[in-house]
């Protein structure tokens, strides 16, 4: 487990940290401080940053082992000083940590299912479509992230299209029309003028497919270019590719932004019993990866002359939560201190996006097992077998998509943010940390 943290040895803020000093240090479990009931409890709070950093890792790893081995006593000293520690407005450690601690509570309620079920009875069931629109509009707007994938992803289709009369573009993540906006203005730029364009998007709320639409039906009057949208209301796991209507003489291009990976939840049958010691079946071996196999056979059925993948560039999803954890801590923490670096701790978005967002993925990649833990994102190796076993062969990003790709960074002064090339494809990464890749394929016939 040290030669995870030991894996990373970057120069940058998070290089610094106290994720990094970790590395040189035992996971022997450190001895918990005294309870808030004794007077050298207020010692705590004299930590300093560093050394409290450097405490709520030991006390994450520590809480993680207990909750693992069902040592519930323990876990609760453990919960009881990260809650004293850690705070959603502190540092970044402060703020990681408050959220880790919130996912590993949350995984030891789901070991008793109705007492998790009584305490939730009363929230809300149905998500906040505006809320959620406005959250992945601050992490476009606070992260360069969105925009180097969108541009990548942009350029390829354009290459691929060239020549092409009429074009189908597929976005399994229809949420952004600010991609599709560019890429309708760059195919009017073109020489040989714009293709007849039609776009699917393929979204679960229709209200954001209606606004998706409105936008760009109006760029395309705008510039005179030929153009249907078509909206199809439906998650990425009950998509019928069918329903994609591909037809004869369309070059089609498929977009998948952070999505996929939500496809091998389908494969695992879910624990009801939601065991502390983890999903044994999280880890399917390539062959036995059913829906996300049939899934990428079908799309390959449609012969796609791009294909185009953006996703986390993390393993998270090892079979035990000690696993994940460990990963899981040194990604958001990477994330967070993005965030440390650009936006001032009391900013009410930042503190949505890191809850929103990122706490959910904590959340979610800690305190859930079988089909409900949706968030299981692997590294760009694993994928790129996964895709290459469906019979898509990789193509290159071209050398003028990168050079764009690191322009937009340097343009946008994001200076811990670099674009590393890796087999033909792109790797995003704080300093020296990998947190999303890009591939862009086509099909081997």
């Amino acid at each position: 487990m040290v030669a995870m943290f030991q894996e990373d040895n970057g120069t940058s803020s998070v290089a610094s940290s106290p994720l990094q000093v970790f590395s040189t240090m035992s996971l022997t479990r450190p001895t918990l401080l005294p309870s808030p009931s004794s007077s050298p409890f207020q010692s705590l709070k004299d930590l300093k940053p560093e050394e409290r950093g450097l405490y709520l890792i030991h006390l994450l790893l520590t809480c993680a082992n207990h909750v693992a081995s069902g040592s519930l006593q323990n876990a609760n000293a453990a919960l009881e000083q990260l809650s004293l520690l850690s705070s959603p407005d502190g540092d970044t450690m402060q703020r990681v940590a408050a959220y880790f601690t919130e996912a590993l509570a949350n995984r030891i309620l789901k070991s008793w299912p109705g007492l998790y079920k009584a305490l939730n009875a009363t929230q809300t069931r149905t998500s906040n479509v505006s809320e959620e629109v406005h959250v992945r509009r601050l992490f476009f707007d606070m992260f360069p992230i969105l925009k180097v994938s969108y541009l990548l992803t942009n350029r390829a289709i354009l290459e691929a299209m060239e020549g092409e009369k009429m074009v189908h573009v597929v976005d399994l993540d229809a949420s952004e029309p600010a991609q599709w906006l560019a890429l309708i203005q760059a195919f009017n730029s073109r020489p040989e003028g714009p293709p007849h364009l039609r776009i699917t998007g393929v979204h679960h709320q229709k209200e954001v497919l209606d606004q998706m639409a409105h936008r760009l039906i109006e760029e395309a009057e705008k510039l005179d270019i030929p153009f249907q949208f078509n909206p199809i209301v439906s998650s990425l796991q009950c998509l019928n590719v069918e329903q994609l209507r591909v037809k004869t003489g369309e070059a089609l291009a498929v977009s998948s932004v952070l999505q996929l990976h939500n496809l091998l939840a389908s494969d695992v049958t879910s624990n009801n019993g939601h065991s502390l010691s983890g999903d044994s079946a999280s880890s399917l071996p390539l062959s036995n990866s059913g829906k996300i196999d049939s899934f990428l056979n079908a799309i390959w059925g449609l012969s796609p002359k791009i294909m185009v993948v953006t996703e986390q560039d993390s393993d998270h999803n090892g079979s035990t939560v000690m696993e994940r954890l460990l990963e899981s801590l040194y990604t958001y923490a990477a994330l967070f201190d993005c965030l440390e670096t650009k936006v001032p701790r009391t900013s009410q978005d930042r503190m949505k996006v890191e809850k929103m967002l990122f706490g959910e993925e904590i959340k979610n990649i800690i305190a859930c097992e079988g089909s409900e833990r949706r968030e299981r994102h692997e590294k760009l190796e694993k994928w790129s077998q996964r895709i290459d076993l469906a019979g898509f062969g990789n193509v290159p990003l071209s050398y003028y998509a990168m050079l764009q790709a690191r322009r937009l960074l340097q343009g946008y002064g994001f200076d811990g943010y670099r674009i590393k090339e890796e087999s033909g494809c792109a790797v995003i990464c704080w300093q020296d940390r990998p947190l999303y890749s890009v591939s862009a394929w086509r099909c081997r016939k």
